[in-house]
């Protein structure tokens, strides 16, 4: 159907190229796939399965790579993520009673906390100052694991950048390992959604696999900057990711 066009194939095989690239290494990518799949027509809860389905197999990539150089801390990200899972689950039971722009109120003063918290200390994820795993670590990852998971499943734009955030301000993390380990919450809450959307008829898989495959490639390449230049290369785009998160927040009010 969508792909037999070639302008909108092209649209949607670049927006998921840059949101790969720009998920790898600040979340956020689904602030620009999301909108590309609307507007290339696609109905809006086939284009939140389709943009699920792309996404998980792009993040599985970029994911991998991190794993293998050594910027995940399991133990605190699968904590996470369990949290993570939780949330979402009640946020989306949340969100099918309460309509999800009123969330959108509270979002513009957290967004510019979090860019004067990352901007205004220069040295904020810059240097990995975490040294030991305490028990109140485990509190503190579950606990965020669970408000942004239930952020995720209620409304959800820029729920990975939120999370690496949180790894940095709350455990120290430099921002390499900060997204190393939000990649793994974030695949584990994704994988969920697709699996949900997959199994209730909500994919366009000629549009998803596509799109993965050029996911993929920019998260592969994502990853690779980001675990190459820390944070020198990732806090500008977390910079333009809370840019646009803003205005996407805006316009939805």
């Amino acid at each position: 159907m969508l792909s037999a066009a070639s302008g909108a194939a092209t649209l949607l095989l670049s927006a998921a190229f840059f949101a790969g690239l720009v998920d790898s290494m600040a979340g956020g990518g689904g602030l620009i796939s999301l909108p590309a799949l609307l507007a290339a027509g696609v109905p809006p809860h086939y284009a939140l399965g389709t943009n699920k389905i792309q996404s998980c197999l792009g993040t599985a990539f970029s994911t991998a790579r991190y794993l293998r150089h050594g910027h995940v801390h399991f133990p605190l990200a699968l904590t996470a993520a369990a949290g993570a899972l939780a949330g979402s689950y009640l946020g989306s039971r949340v969100a099918l009673a309460l309509p999800s722009e009123r969330l959108a109120v509270l979002l513009p003063p957290l967004i510019l906390a979090v860019a004067v918290v990352t901007f205004a200390r220069r040295e904020f994820g810059v240097r990995d100052t975490f040294a030991a795993t305490l028990p109140r670590h485990f509190w503190l990852a579950a606990a965020t694991g669970l408000v942004i998971g239930f952020y995720d499943g209620f409304f959800g734009p820029g729920t990975g950048t939120l999370l690496a955030f949180a790894f940095v301000f709350l455990f120290g993390f430099g921002f390499g390992r900060a997204t190393g380990n939000t990649k793994v919450v974030n695949l584990a809450s994704n994988l969920a959604a697709a699996a949900a959307f997959g199994l209730s008829g909500k994919v366009f898989w000629s549009v998803a696999l596509p799109m993965g495959l050029a996911n993929i490639a920019g998260n592969w390449l994502g990853a690779g900057l980001a675990i190459r230049g820390g944070a020198r290369v990732i806090k500008p785009v977390f910079g333009f990711v809370l840019a646009l998160l803003l205005v996407r927040i805006t316009i939805l009010r």
